[in-house]
């Protein structure tokens, strides 16, 4: 199976992939329990299309190494050799905004999960100093779980749950970062009118736990859709992503698929 989600020619070359091999999320304690275990469908993991614009680049690569004059851990992925790469541009359609959006992420597997259930969210990232110069310190990828918010005081049964990562420090720049807990760090918001039922909107952002607590209204449950890695649409980004976390499981991204390993 051929992984490889560029779109268009302009950048055709950029990155490589391979077949991936499906994840799975990990158990946690309490009423809202997840489904623990490995699920192994390999077609499972790929570009969500309905979520992706323009002619970005979201594959499967080897490294980045670097950059030139970086040296120990923060020089290479922080797992493996490998990296989910990930390209997009701002003003390249001619939609409005006309900006492009990558979504690398799995439909199948985390469907019908509890929100609730979520304990351990993050990732690594690959940030370069002219990534900041294109949209400021901010200009990062996201995690993105879509969801149905099942509130009470509102009918909906479609939001996205999306985290934005606190800005790195110019010493973390050009090189690998450490973890990025989506849990304690950084904002989440959901978009749509469930942002605006729960105040935790793309204006006024929260806490991963104030969300979990606006989401827990008393009524049905909130569940997931699906789970993935985002960027767009706003700004040029240009870099990675190893390492997603879920729960207890690490989602090691390689040129040769995804590996899964335990959460240390």
């Amino acid at each position: 199976m051929i992984t490889k989600a560029c779109f268009g020619a302009k950048r055709g070359a950029a990155l490589g992939a391979t077949a991936l091999v499906a994840i799975a999320a990990s158990a946690v304690p309490g009423s809202a329990a997840a489904t623990d275990g490995d699920r192994g469908n390999p077609d499972h993991w790929g570009v969500i299309t309905r979520n992706t614009i323009g002619s970005p680049v979201a594959a499967l690569r080897t490294g980045p190494f670097g950059s030139f004059g970086v040296t120990g851990p923060t020089a290479r992925p922080p797992y493996g050799r490998g990296s989910l790469g990930i390209e997009v541009a701002n003003n390249s359609t001619t939609l409005s905004p006309p900006s492009e959006a990558a979504h690398f992420g799995n439909e199948i597997d985390f469907y019908g999960d509890p929100v609730l259930g979520l304990r351990q969210v993050g990732f690594h990232v690959f940030q370069t100093g002219e990534n900041v110069s294109y949209g400021g310190p901010g200009n990062l990828p996201n995690i993105k779980f879509e969801i149905n918010p099942n509130l009470t005081a509102n009918p909906t049964t479609y939001s996205s749950m999306v985290w934005n990562p606190a800005p790195l420090t110019a010493s973390q720049l050009n090189r690998w970062s450490p973890y990025l807990d989506a849990t304690t760090t950084g904002t989440w918001f959901l978009t749509g009118s469930a942002g605006t039922t729960t105040g935790c909107n793309l204006t006024t952002q929260c806490t991963f736990q104030n969300l979990l607590s606006a989401l827990n209204d008393g009524g049905a449950q909130p569940v997931i859709y699906t789970a993935g890695v985002s960027k767009g649409r706003d700004n040029i980004w240009i870099g990675a992503v190893d390492g997603l976390r879920i729960n207890r499981t690490v989602y090691d991204f390689e040129a040769d698929g995804v590996k899964i390993r335990r959460a240390p």
